[in-house]
């Protein structure tokens, strides 16, 4: 069975099962900008969260499921379900359309949110440290650290005369990205050629624009879409022997040259942790945003010899992982 089907196969027999069981068990509202094929081990993350709180899905929790695999419009629905269903917690996750259509759904279920920017911008929470209403969650800041990646890549390849930026636009955050990355490469005389994908076709196209542009080496900015496309990303930069960086571990571990951000599995951990907290009387209001303790930087040396790289060891020092 395909991780996709046994995901939604668990996801979705809450939505089966007998009145009088889901009575006794409070439920979870799971809504994400993500795909299940690249979420599982996020999900076995929050389900691991739960358990430190005591709930186990199937015994005292139950747990429905819902994606939007990259196409942010189906997140307001998906919410506005949700909180017609009466969840006693909804959770918005993989990206900051998923948060804000969680919040904006409801004002009287808890609200536990996880996006890459930041909710007090975003006027979702009053501060980090008080969140007030009923939301709270975490931020992985991977918005916030395009300029950081840009950094990373030309130390890689110093001297690439033209880098691709790969972006989508219908992302909220892409506009901020954008302007981070600009100015980064405007300090150092980089030029920059934006490549702009929302659906599989766009994806394609903007993929073959890098080698029309004849791109030196290429960066995946933090959206959604872009990690349910993962696998086809890394084929299409080792195919045209590009080194490209991206935002999360999971990409370097499939095969991507290297990648900087936040280990996103931890804060879906603590994201169960906080949902269990709620289920057993705790208040959003009184959860503090977390931000990410720790953020992973990861080289895939296989995937450097495949590529002739010679990765510098100054990079390698400043690594917490590599791939040998």
């Amino acid at each position: 069975m395909r991780r996709r089907e046994f995901i939604t196969l668990v996801g979705g027999a809450a939505a089966v099962w007998p009145l009088t069981a889901r009575a006794q068990q409070p439920v979870v509202g799971f809504m994400s900008g993500r795909a299940p094929d690249d979420s599982a081990h996020l999900v076995a993350a929050f389900q691991q969260g739960l358990a430190e709180r005591g709930f186990s899905e199937g015994q005292n929790v139950a747990i429905e499921f819902r994606w939007a695999d990259g196409d942010y419009d189906r997140l307001p629905a998906l919410a506005a379900d949700f909180v017609g269903r009466g969840v006693a917690v909804l959770v918005g996750v993989g990206g900051d359309v998923s948060a804000v259509a969680a919040t904006k759904a409801t004002k009287t279920i808890p609200v536990v949110f996880g996006m890459g920017g930041d909710p007090v911008k975003a006027g979702m929470v009053a501060s980090f440290k008080h969140p007030g209403g009923n939301v709270t969650g975490f931020t992985l800041w991977t918005n916030e650290t395009e300029s950081k990646r840009l950094g990373l890549l030309r130390e890689l390849v110093p001297g690439v005369p033209l880098i691709g930026i790969l972006v989508n636009p219908r992302f909220r955050p892409t506009v901020q990205e954008l302007e981070d990355l600009e100015l980064a490469a405007k300090g150092v005389n980089q030029q920059l050629f934006v490549g702009r994908a929302n659906n599989d076709a766009e994806l394609d196209a903007a993929l073959a624009s890098f080698e029309q542009q004849r791109v030196g080496a290429f960066l995946v900015t933090a959206a959604p879409f872009f990690d349910t496309r993962r696998d086809r990303i890394i084929s299409f930069a080792a195919q045209n022997r590009l080194p490209a960086i991206y935002q999360f571990r999971e990409y370097a571990v499939g095969g991507g040259l290297i990648s900087y951000g936040p280990n996103i599995a931890e804060s879906y951990k603590n994201a169960g942790i906080y949902v269990g907290r709620i289920l057993k009387g705790e208040k959003p209001a009184d959860l503090p945003v977390l931000q990410p303790s720790k953020f992973d930087f990861v080289i895939n040396l296989k995937t450097a010899k495949a590529l002739g790289l010679t990765v510098p060891p100054t990079l390698l020092i400043e690594a917490g992982e590599v791939i040998e």
